[in-house]
């Protein structure tokens, strides 16, 4: 492989992050690591406020882990970089939206990429699998994940049988937000992208951190927390500006000004 198989481009405050890894946009440690450092420096750029990602080309979007990368010498659970496996499923305080555009194949450690974004966009062409048991091994990041998003037993039929689903039953789910034509992707993509870059950055966050640390915690304990002031982007939120801009901009029947502070 030859050049940096993560390219970015932004306009104001969104990102568009893309994986060009040819053939099949496989992700090695090498590319997890860069994408990592490349998320990490998106979380903690103020400018910043939405991401996108996506893949080169119009046949995959990834199938996870690079196996020709492992038969030479690449291992399963090495260190991976900041952000875990693809830099998104581990990185902490990632309170931006982050939007996946997927195109043709996603499977594996690919859609468990996708999982770890916020929001899915769809072509129609995309097609999606979680087959690591039939290489006897487990997918565990959407083992995790997908139970608690989808049906149960919906997550436990793809998880199980490995079974390949396309974009219409993706969105069925719930998985996915929208499918598109091919050619309109991006476009929905980038149109997603600017509407939640025209919204309250700070409640973005608030909403973020709160339903990351929902996961694991009961509905009374979370409320609690809140109430305690133990969120940090919460009791960032109460007293702000943005905050005190919006009741304004209610009041006097006009669009708010966000500032992010």
């Amino acid at each position: 492989m030859t050049g940096n198989p993560i390219k970015t481009r932004r306009e104001r405050g969104i990102l568009e992050v893309t994986l060009d890894r040819p053939k099949a946009n496989a992700i090695d440690l090498v590319t997890s690591r860069i994408m990592g450092e490349t998320f990490r420096a998106f979380r903690d750029d103020d400018t910043l406020r939405v991401a996108i990602l996506r893949a080169a080309g119009d046949k995959f979007f990834c199938p996870g882990w690079d196996l020709k990368a492992a038969a030479a010498g690449d291992a399963v659970n090495d260190d991976y970089g900041v952000g875990g496996f693809g830099g998104l499923q581990e990185l902490p305080r990632l309170n931006k939206p982050v939007i996946a555009a997927v195109n043709g194949i996603c499977c594996g450690g690919g859609l468990e990429l996708a999982l770890s974004c916020d929001l899915i966009l769809a072509s129609g062409t995309a097609t999606f699998a979680l087959p690591e048991i039939r290489s006897g091994t487990v997918a565990d990041a959407a083992s995790v994940r997908l139970p608690k998003r989808i049906p149960y037993h919906v997550a436990m039929d793809l998880l199980l049988t490995g079974r390949w689903f396309d974009a219409a039953e993706a969105l069925r789910w719930g998985i996915v937000r929208e499918v598109t034509a091919p050619d309109a992707l991006m476009g929905k993509a980038w149109e997603l992208a600017r509407l939640l870059e025209s919204g309250p950055p700070l409640v973005q966050a608030a909403i973020k951190e709160i339903v990351r640390e929902a996961e694991s915690r009961t509905f009374q304990d979370m409320m609690n927390r809140i109430a305690r002031g133990q969120l940090e982007t919460v009791e960032r939120l109460y007293g702000s500006e943005d905050q005190q801009e919006g009741a304004r901009a209610f009041a006097e029947k006009r669009d708010p000004v966000w500032k992010g502070r």
